[in-house]
């Protein structure tokens, strides 16, 4: 039986993509740093705490996924944070460099412990989180948006470097997602932009042509082809799953 590895996968996006692997016949296995989160997830799922920006505990959770599975056929290094909401001048260093740690970081740690498995078994993918703002940036987000474009650069690389040995490597580029985390991020932004959360929200949707927010399942179920046979030849992509994002800087 396959098996995929999906960090952050306790909440939001990675517990919907836990589930979509789980409905394609894998087994699964999630990390997270929320303990109540973790416990709340699927039984029959392995479930470890782990800090993606903490490279003793990434090295030591491979270890434990070879020991008990002997390796993993996926991987979704989908663990981020939203990061500071403001203009960039008032971007404290603290949080920018928080940012770029959980959300690029993380993301090399995860890719730099999977690879070895992965060569040695000759198979495997690799699918980084972005995001919308990792292509067209991000007013007000400096952080977040630059670790996102960063990421796109470390697929391609991941792409390039690992394809010899039959790996592929590719980035899903969410847009707006409903769910808590981009609740905080309506709410900071409105209160930036002196508007209404409401008004916010309505500006995202209108940015773009389906004239919606994507759902986490959306995002699941591209992971979940990005790992299947079906995409055997679909390696160093950006693949926006966000309703066709129009206008990058949303106002009503």
């Amino acid at each position: 039986m396959a098996g995929v590895l999906i960090t952050a996968g306790a909440s939001g996006i990675g517990l919907a993509m836990g589930h979509a692997f789980a409905a394609a016949g894998y087994r699964v296995w999630v990390t997270d740093i929320d303990d109540a989160a973790l416990a709340q997830a699927p039984a029959d799922w392995q479930k470890t705490r782990a800090d993606v920006t903490d490279e003793d505990a990434i090295a030591g959770l491979f270890a434990e996924i070879a020991t008990e599975w002997g390796g993993v056929d996926a991987v979704c290094a989908n663990a981020g944070i939203a990061g500071p909401t403001a203009a960039v001048e008032d971007v404290a260093l603290a949080d920018w460099r928080r940012c770029v740690s959980v959300n690029l970081e993380g993301a090399f740690l995860t890719a730099k412990h999977a690879a070895p498995g992965m060569k040695a078994a000759g198979a495997g993918s690799i699918i980084l989180t972005s995001s919308t703002a990792g292509i067209y940036g991000y007013p007000n987000r400096a952080p977040y948006a630059a670790a996102k474009w960063a990421i796109i650069g470390l697929m391609k690389t991941l792409a390039m470097e690992l394809g010899p040995h039959g790996l592929r490597a590719n980035a899903i580029c969410p847009g707006a997602v409903e769910g808590a985390r981009m609740e905080g991020v309506l709410a900071r932004e409105a209160e930036v932009k002196g508007m209404t959360r409401d008004q916010v929200y309505q500006g995202y949707a209108a940015g773009t042509s389906m004239r919606r927010f994507v759902e986490a399942a959306d995002i699941a179920n591209m992971a979940v082809f990005l790992a299947s046979d079906a995409a055997r030849m679909v390696s160093g992509q950006v693949i926006a799953v966000d309703g066709h994002t129009e206008n990058p800087d949303p106002k009503v």
